[in-house]
């Protein structure tokens, strides 16, 4: 009798043994999740939000072809390569670049050597900011670049983003960090033809930490996928957005109160707080009060993608509901400029006209679509395409890295920058950085490039060999529609 009394209470004693020990294992696997996150997370140099200046200057970057405008219809413009090589000579500690090209070096120098040369000596600065003690950080989806590995073996480090893995999109994020200080956003590649014979816009923003910080945010966001075929669920703390659109950072921009935020694409790649670009486009044309200027290349508000072997195309209404609803309900000033070239997609045109008959029985409706267009543009240069992208307010602008395409936003990585002026009336005495872009507008606008372009299907087919889109209405889960394509 005794043994039978004896062993249920050793059962018991093995049963709490073992939950014990379960517990405790869990718990420590608990820690290890959270300490090698914090453990990912990047030393940010000791900037906090607290102690980071809010005290800035912004300054409009442009490219302009040579011989595209006069010299003196630049207004207040800075050069782009002026822009960047600016920003090199600054650094002091690190710098930290994105970009989706790495062609500074043109394939054939011997044939257009004046137009590959701001390229040719950008890349040699990089070269040489080893034996400054900078150093340089660039986060990719090239996997077989050249240029990135001369920058490699002179101490750069190379992070690899296997966008094709994460999204079966692209890596299209242009942006550059420097000393967490200074930094620049804009549509401009590391591509030779970017410092030459396209037409880029952008921004350099010096002494702004705490937009410096939230922008590093992202890259480290960026780095941290270096050669992962998922996005973790679990992140560090310092990949968290600072700041949103429903809580910018408040700050002072050449003397003027202004607000502004980061914004990120696809919705894979926004951390915790993150604005996404096309919320943060819904946002600028949302509080706009009297005018919408809108520049990029491309206009399709379409996403496409594989589904079961074959290509399913859908309409994205984002973006052109948004500016319906502002020329319709709230008869805001619209003017849409687009780029017609070698790649210009023919429904493009469809989208066009739809936006365009708008106005056709509608009093004080104003809605207009040009096409920027230049006579000795050719695909492989480019010369003359406006790479721009876009959008200014009477109050906000918005400059990212994506063309208007739906599948852009949907499976291709991005950035943008808000910038609202907060007392825009009072402003007017002194010039801002919205009456800078919306003077580049008005000067594409006006320029005998931007015309009011008809094309019948003759002229489409000569243009360019692209056949129509097979549109497939189906009826799907929403989720669906959402998984990524290989683009």
């Amino acid at each position: 009798m005794a043994g039978p009394i004896t062993q249920e209470p050793l059962k018991n004693q093995q049963k709490c043994i073992a939950i014990f020990a379960l517990l405790c294992c869990f718990a420590v696997l608990v820690v290890l999740i959270f300490s090698s996150v914090n453990i990912w997370g990047d030393n940010e140099d000791g900037i906090t939000e607290e102690n980071c200046s809010k005290d800035c200057s912004i300054k409009l970057v442009e490219n302009l072809p040579d011989d595209l405008y006069p010299p003196t219809n630049g207004g207040h413009r800075l050069p782009l390569s002026v822009g960047l090589h600016t920003l090199l000579d600054q650094a002091k500690h690190s710098i930290e670049v994105v970009s989706p090209v790495w062609a500074l070096n043109p394939w054939d120098p011997e044939t257009m050597p004046s137009a590959a040369k701001q390229g040719q000596l950008l890349f040699q600065k990089m070269l040489r900011l080893k034996s400054r003690g900078v150093k340089l950080k660039i986060a990719s989806s090239l996997t077989s670049s050249a240029e990135l590995q001369t920058l490699a073996e002179h101490n750069a480090e190379v992070h690899f983003v296997n966008m094709t893995a994460l999204t079966r999109g692209g890596l299209h994020s242009s942006f550059w960090i420097v000393d967490r200080t200074h930094i620049y956003i804009g549509s401009a590649d590391m591509d030779w033809r970017s410092l030459s014979k396209r037409k880029e816009l952008g921004v350099v923003v010096h002494n702004c930490s705490c937009l410096a910080l939230d922008l590093h945010r992202v890259f480290s966001f960026y780095w941290q996928l270096h050669q992962r075929d998922y996005v973790p669920s679990i992140w560090s703390k310092r990949v968290t957005a600072l700041y949103g659109r429903h809580g910018a950072l408040d700050l002072q921009l050449d003397a003027s109160q202004a607000s502004a935020y980061v914004s990120t694409s696809p919705e894979l790649f926004c951390a915790r707080d993150r604005t996404r670009d096309i919320d943060a486009i819904h946002h600028v044309i949302q509080s706009a009060e009297t005018f919408v200027f809108i520049s990029v290349t491309d206009y399709l508000p379409l996403v496409s993608r594989s589904f079961r072997g074959t290509r399913v195309t859908r309409y994205w209404s984002p973006i052109d509901e948004v500016i319906r609803e502002a020329v319709v309900l709230r008869r805001i000033k619209v003017h849409l400029l687009i780029s017609f070239w070698a790649k210009t997609h023919p429904l493009t045109l469809n989208f066009v006209t739809s936006l365009k008959s708008l106005c056709m029985e509608l009093v004080n409706c104003s809605l207009e679509v040009r096409f920027f267009t230049h006579k000795d543009q050719r695909e492989d240069i480019q010369y003359g395409l406006n790479h721009n992208k876009y959008v200014v307010t009477d109050n906000s602008v918005y400059i990212g890295n994506h063309d208007w395409v739906g599948s852009d936003f949907t499976f291709n990585a991005g950035v943008g920058l808000v910038v609202k002026m907060k007392n825009h009336l009072q402003d007017r005495g002194r010039a801002t950085i919205l009456d800078h872009v919306k003077a580049a507008f008005e000067r594409d606008w006006m320029s005998s490039y931007a015309k009011n372009l008809q094309v019948n299907k003759d002229q489409r087919g000569k243009h360019r060999n692209l056949q129509p889109v097979d549109l497939r209405v189906e009826t799907r889960k929403e989720s669906e529609w959402n998984e990524p394509s290989s683009l």
